[in-house]
């Protein structure tokens, strides 16, 4: 719901909740996390909203961000907003995404906003238009969207695995970028655990 407010603030589009694309983190495992360590990533909950050549793109998924960058050091209750502008370039916000102040803050916040906006009053409306002028919402298919991807598999310690990997993935077109090798563990000799990074697919 977040997101899509925050879609409507930016393109001016009605709020389409039910359009957004969501995968939570319930298969993310440990693994995933310490895999993501060794290559410099933490994994993090993120939504994305974009305007494309085919409409507007809203997803929230897990996503792998370099540890030095500024989402990856936001923890607990605490939410970021990045921005793409054309000017300035990327602008970030964060603070608090939850709690009796916060939520009792934005309440009190658009409460405000909303008398403003009454005749005689210089602000305008919440979504900087009147609700009636919001245009309507043109959804993108996610099938169309192109990005890197972290594939974690646990195969057999057998000579070609690599290059029957390497192989598979070529038949389909797919890039990739860095390929790791790590023992599962003494008690599973015979299993290597192999990480995949894809370029943009």
């Amino acid at each position: 719901h977040k997101l899509s407010i925050l879609t409507s603030l930016a393109f001016g589009t009605r709020i389409a909740a039910n359009d957004i694309y969501m995968e939570g983190i319930s298969n993310i495992s440990q693994a995933d996390i310490r895999a993501a360590g060794d290559l410099g990533y933490r994994i993090k909950l993120l939504g994305v909203a974009q305007r494309t050549e085919s409409g507007i793109e809203q997803r929230v998924h897990p996503t792998m961000v370099p540890t030095a960058s500024v989402i990856a050091q936001v923890h607990g209750v605490t939410n970021a907003v990045a921005i793409e502008t054309d000017i300035l370039g990327e602008l970030l916000l964060s603070g608090p995404g939850a709690g009796g102040n916060a939520t009792a803050s934005a309440v009190i916040g658009d409460i405000a906003d909303i008398a403003k906006s009454r005749p005689g009053f210089q602000h305008g409306p919440v979504f900087g238009r009147p609700a009636k002028e919001l245009k309507p919402y043109k959804k993108a298919q996610m099938r169309s969207h192109a990005g890197g991807y972290f594939i974690r598999l646990t195969v057999h310690d057998r000579l070609g695995v690599f290059a029957a990997i390497a192989k598979r993935m070529a038949d389909n077109d797919i890039s990739l970028e860095s390929i790791v090798q790590h023992a599962a563990g003494p008690e599973t000799e015979a299993q290597k655990t192999v990480i995949l990074v894809t370029h943009e697919t």
